[in-house]
């Protein structure tokens, strides 16, 4: 009588099909329609990193407006995926290029050197090498990367915006009143307006009397302010809700300012819930 073989037995002298065969090796994820490039600061030599996203679309005839978004390693791809969707739906916010400013890591953040890039020094307190270093970065901001930007892409010179969070919205702060006109709009999320003892008072105060006296001609930067109702620290709220207030005045001398508060938000969930209505700022829609 004919006996059949074991199933195992057969399957090993026939050999296993796909089974037994080797499953490819995973391949990074490249977000489409996205470039990446090291770009080196000509005065302390470090390095920053540049991530791009870039309408597949052809250019208007006064090129595209630029989102510049500080934290990059850490916002860039939810600000690209953001992009994408709107350019795919014909939105205003797909026809618009965004740059991450980032650092040569795989990490979400380069702490020691976002530390120093964007905060003013905090005497008694950290050393020149730890912080105070935003003066430098502002300098490579406006006076390198932004024309760097304007040598690879075809982009609207006049309609540039800056997105910046906790740190990165205290930065962003400052070029506001130490530059008011050098962007279109400025986005300042959760800005750590505690950072060396408020400080950053000063550069308020004076920028309120610039202002106020006529001493700021041309163009002022938009600002919209964001928080969350369960932010880190219950005074980055409410320091954000008393600038507002301090700042709604100046609507008389050209200062456009809004401000949004996000229920159930946290200090580091504020960024992605803040991306949809940044765009909608920079753009200029309500």
């Amino acid at each position: 009588m004919r006996r059949s073989l074991p199933l195992l037995a057969l399957t090993t002298l026939v050999g296993a099909p796909a089974a037994a065969q080797q499953a490819p090796a995973p391949q990074a994820y490249t977000l489409p329609d996205t470039q990446v490039f090291d770009l080196t600061a000509r005065d302390d030599k470090q390095v920053y990193r540049l991530f791009v996203s870039v309408p597949s679309q052809p250019a208007p005839a006064g090129g595209f407006p630029v989102l510049y978004v500080l934290d990059g390693n850490a916002f860039f791809p939810g600000f690209a995926g953001e992009r994408r969707l709107e350019e795919f739906a014909k939105q205003a916010g797909g026809a618009m290029i965004v740059v991450g400013i980032g650092y040569p890591t795989d990490q979400a953040y380069d702490l020691q050197r976002r530390l120093y890039d964007l905060t003013a020094p905090w005497p008694g307190k950290l050393t020149a090498a730890q912080a105070g270093g935003n003066e430098h970065f502002a300098k490579f901001l406006l006076d390198q990367l932004r024309p760097e930007i304007a040598r690879r892409y075809k982009i609207a010179a006049d309609r540039q915006s800056l997105f910046g969070h906790s740190l990165g919205g205290l930065f962003a702060l400052h070029l506001l009143y130490t530059r008011p006109d050098a962007f279109e709009a400025i986005i300042a999320a959760s800005p750590s307006q505690w950072w060396s003892d408020q400080a950053l008072l000063a550069e308020e105060r004076a920028f309120t009397a610039r202002l106020t006296s006529g001493k700021i001609a041309g163009r002022v930067s938009r600002l919209l302010l964001l928080t969350g109702a369960r932010d880190e620290a219950a005074t980055i709220t409410w320091d954000s809700e008393a600038l507002l207030q301090r700042l709604q005045p100046l609507t008389a001398y050209g200062l456009r300012t809004r401000f949004e508060k996000f229920d159930g938000e946290t200090h580091i969930t504020v960024p992605y819930r803040a991306i949809t209505p940044t765009f909608r700022f920079a753009v200029g829609l309500p």
